[in-house]
């Protein structure tokens, strides 16, 4: 059997955006990587391998998990091993550095494969998507795809103030809300950019979001698609992720429910599995994330099926792997990526969390408290934690 080594690559999103072989990530990008690098190993199969760049980070980890039994169960490797290789997402760059590193062709997508997983993960396929699920009753929710600046124009003065989207780009980013009145030379000059350097330019009416959510899926790379659970989310004001509710996917659509039917719900999952196998079929392999949201409208409320097509793994899914291994089936809570600006700031954090929320196990699992999922130290800039309750 093939080994599998996991690997963090957030700037898979804007490596995909900038689409040549040769990407280097901003700085705050390569910090997250380098800070968040153990992640996988709480998604990853026991006995498998993650790589990450310095061992100091699995052992900064291990002491201060302490409880031998909730450190994860994978091979840390340094090196870029001949291996087949589990990426946070697939593209141009990342199959560059594997390539790089003199890792074999056997074990690598080709060129052609990951150009068509670029191709999938536009928001143009979004916006087809979208068109037939809002035959679903219940549903809201529209996409254009504009060409020109006039396109845009002529689309906000119809619809009044809008959210123009890059086809490709990262989580909060490549997004720009406006209307006439704040119209400007500035946003005129984002939408020329997108539209030189990726093509065409998103366009949607500005929505009176209620909540986040997403449905989770796995794809076999043989047209086969299957429900992982649902993810309930929040983000910050810019969009970037901000945490995860650590819950049964009855307690999410029961939530869900206080807004729409759960019969609305279930004919999206169903709609989406068909339309998913169609559209995949055997050009991607691996899990994938449906963005939606609940809208109020015209005093109702009402599901926008299908916000963004996510074709990599995603914080919605880890915070599932995260709840089915580490959590008491009485307990709930939240999966949070933090961030710190300054030196010092996360530690401190860490150890005010630990006084404060004391982690109590039971029958081998966590019941309350708070646990770090990666290493914190005085450098440390972005952590991922669980806070849990019952």
């Amino acid at each position: 059997m093939e080994k599998k080594i996991y690997c963090f690559n957030p700037a898979h999103d804007m490596a995909l955006a900038n689409n040549t072989p040769f990407y280097k990530a901003p700085a705050e990008i390569q910090k997250m990587a380098y800070d968040l690098a153990v992640l996988p190993a709480w998604y990853a199969e026991g006995g498998e391998s993650v790589r990450i760049d310095d061992m100091k980070q699995a052992e900064l980890l291990h002491s201060q998990l302490g409880s031998d039994f909730l450190f994860p169960r994978v091979q840390w490797i340094l090196e870029w091993e001949q291996g087949s290789y589990v990426p946070w997402g697939w593209d141009p760059a990342f199959l560059h550095q594997l390539r790089s590193a003199g890792i074999g062709e056997e074990f690598l997508l080709t060129d052609s494969q990951v150009q068509r997983i670029r191709f999938l993960s536009s928001r143009q396929r979004s916006s087809e998507m979208l068109v037939g699920m809002r035959k679903i009753e219940g549903t809201c929710g529209e996409s254009v795809v504009c060409h020109s600046v006039d396109d845009v124009n002529f689309y906000m003065s119809e619809v009044g103030e809008i959210v123009l989207k890059a086809p490709w780009s990262g989580s909060g980013r490549g997004l720009v809300k406006v209307s006439s009145e704040t119209w400007s030379s500035s946003v005129r000059g984002w939408v020329e950019r997108v539209l030189r350097t990726q093509g065409s330019v998103m366009a949607e009416p500005l929505y009176e979001k209620v909540a986040d959510f997403a449905m989770e899926f796995y794809a076999d790379g043989s047209g086969g698609i299957y429900f992982i659970g649902y993810s309930l989310f929040e983000t910050d004001l810019h969009g970037n992720y901000k945490e995860n509710r650590l819950c049964t996917d009855e307690q999410i659509e029961a939530f869900l429910s206080s807004f729409i039917p759960v019969d609305t719900l279930r004919q999206i999952k169903s709609s989406l599995t068909v339309r998913l196998s169609v559209l995949l079929e055997n050009d991607y392999s691996g899990c994938l994330g449906v963005d939606m949201m609940i809208c109020r409208m015209n005093d109702a409320f009402h599901v926008h099926p299908c916000v963004e097509i996510n074709l990599r793994m995603n914080m919605g899914i880890v915070s599932h792997q995260v709840r089915a291994r580490l959590l008491h089936p009485r307990s709930e809570g939240w999966f949070r990526i933090e961030y710190f600006s300054a030196d010092g700031e996360a530690v401190n954090a860490h150890r005010d969390h630990k006084d404060r929320y004391p982690l109590v196990v039971a029958d081998g699992k966590i019941l309350s408290g708070y646990l770090s999922l990666t290493g914190v130290d005085e450098t440390t800039h972005y952590q991922a934690y669980i806070l849990a309750g019952h």
